[in-house]
């Protein structure tokens, strides 16, 4: 493609971007398709990435029938129907069971099976654990517990063998881990391991033990099989920075002899090249040995120890040219990511409590407790203290850190705010500090179990507001700490928003 021709495809993503409540324009997949690479496999479950795409997005399964809907867009080339997912999981819970491919060629994912790495079948991710905007509307990401993962291996048109292939995918750069292996793209078709070379995919995350990058990470980096590689060696690369945008943009493209990682902000600004080169100097990655099938949130051979985000991604036939993938990226910004939109939860001004939906406590609400600084669940009624009461009521405040999200003054201990420390929650004075500010802040989304609202940390986005014996924590759904705990998860992060008690 020329660069005049660059120039004005990417003006016309620009002007299509300036209106966001309408459909874009172009997708993605048609500026592929310009550039002479079109997409062989396109999943999304925010945006349709062709223009003129108006099938469904993802199928969701609620738990409370196992009834199945697809979820689509609210117009060819727009946004995800958010609104008809929260109607069909309303009062119960729903995972994600299939995320379509938008290319016609049939490349869903579905659950990942058992691997030569990991038993499965692998969990579903949570279809309300991810809450977004895009364009202005309300939508939802693939929330990657570790455990959780989706695989087609039977594909058409993926590439094979040393042929070319582009890649990217839209992530939430502050949700990782150093578990293997984080990945969207090119993986075995047996779901084991069949040596050097015989995957190519996108990695994040900040794991050390195959290949890393400068900075303490995460990094993008190619999975390549028995290899995470962020650059020509096999660990070490110091172009390779750490990057951690809220909303991430990660490429991989491979040829012959000849691979690049690109990455950059998906709210803004253009894409840097992190490596542009030779294969690795190891044997067994020149020629490649790619196979064909399709993962996401494990490894080739079903490792799935790892945690992400995943909004959108395509695969492409052909390698990019740079010029493509600019425009790809203006494509991207001006879809308009952003976290939550404000008035999902309680009003700033309001006084609430916040009561548990576990069945063990249903009695029990959130306060502080008087022995110490920390926030602990209690039953609280009627004939309780004025002061137990009190403890139990939260002024709120829009988010000291995020103005879309809120912040919780004790209604009895002014000036003092819940926030957490050692990803326990604690009632402290705000002392100003801009640390402070993002560890009081908490952004609300549905219930995890169909009940109230969960409350999503502000900066450690995997992890929620919940009680685990009766303190309460920011917890992960699965993870090394007691409270992380993948058992009543759901219910534990879900709090019904109730009238105060003082």
């Amino acid at each position: 493609m020329s660069a005049a021709a660059a120039v004005t495809l990417i003006a016309g993503v620009l002007f299509g971007g300036t209106q966001t409540s309408q459909a874009a324009a172009q997708g993605p997949c048609d500026i592929y398709a310009a550039g002479g690479t079109p997409c062989v496999a396109a999943h999304s479950t925010t945006r349709a990435l062709y223009a003129a795409y108006n099938g469904p997005l993802y199928q969701v399964r609620r738990s409370s029938d196992n009834a199945t809907r697809d979820i689509g867009v609210l117009s060819a080339g727009g946004y995800a129907n958010a609104a008809a997912q929260d109607s069909f999981c309303a009062s119960t819970s729903c995972v994600i069971t299939v995320l379509y491919d938008q290319s016609g060629r049939g490349n869903h994912l579905t659950q990942a099976p058992g691997g030569g790495a990991a038993g499965g079948p692998d969990n579903l991710a949570n279809a309300t654990a991810a809450p977004t905007t895009v364009g202005g509307h309300k939508a939802y990401g693939v929330y990657v517990a570790a455990g959780t993962g989706y695989r087609n291996d039977h594909t058409n048109g993926i590439a094979t063998g040393d042929q070319p292939e582009g890649m990217y995918a839209i992530l939430d750069g502050t949700h990782y881990n150093g578990g293997c292996c984080f990945d969207y793209g090119n993986a075995e078709t047996s779901n084991n391991d069949t040596g050097n070379g015989h995957m190519e995919a996108i990695y994040f995350g900040n794991i050390k033990v195959w290949g890393y990058g400068a900075g303490n990470g995460p990094w993008v980096m190619a999975d390549l099989e028995n290899g995470l590689f962020s650059g020509v060696n096999q660990h070490y690369n110091a172009n390779d920075p750490t990057v951690n945008h809220r909303y991430l943009t990660a490429m991989v493209k491979g040829g012959a002899n000849q691979w690049a990682i690109r990455g950059g902000d998906a709210q803004s600004g253009g894409l840097s090249t992190f490596y542009s080169g030779v294969r690795p100097n190891v044997s067994g990655y020149n020629p490649m040995h790619k196979e064909g099938a399709i993962i996401l949130g494990i490894g080739g051979d079903n490792s799935k120890g790892s945690a992400g985000t995943f909004y959108e991604g395509v695969m492409t036939s052909g390698y990019p040219s740079d010029a493509t993938e600019n425009a790809v990226q203006a494509n991207i910004t001006s879809a308009g990511y952003a976290t939550s939109a404000s008035g999902t939860g309680p009003a700033p001004g309001s006084r609430i409590s916040l009561r548990a939906t576990t069945s063990c406590c249903t009695s029990d609400y959130i306060r502080h407790d008087d022995t110490d600084a920390n926030a602990v669940i209690s039953p609280i009624s009627s004939s309780s203290s004025a002061t137990d009461k009190g403890d139990a009521t939260w002024i709120v405040h829009a988010g000291l850190s995020d103005s879309s999200c809120v912040s919780f003054e004790s209604a009895n201990a002014s000036g003092q705010y819940l926030r957490h420390y050692n990803f326990q929650l604690r009632l402290n004075a705000n002392d100003g500090s801009s640390q402070f500010a993002q560890d009081a802040t908490f952004c609300a989304q549905p219930g995890h179990n169909g009940q109230g609202l969960s409350f999503q940390s502000a900066n450690y986005t995997s992890k929620f507001l919940r009680h685990y014996n009766y303190t309460v924590y920011i917890a992960d759904d699965g993870g090394s700490n007691a409270w992380d705990s993948a058992n009543a998860w759901s219910d534990d992060t879900s709090w019904v928003v109730a009238s105060p008690w003082a």
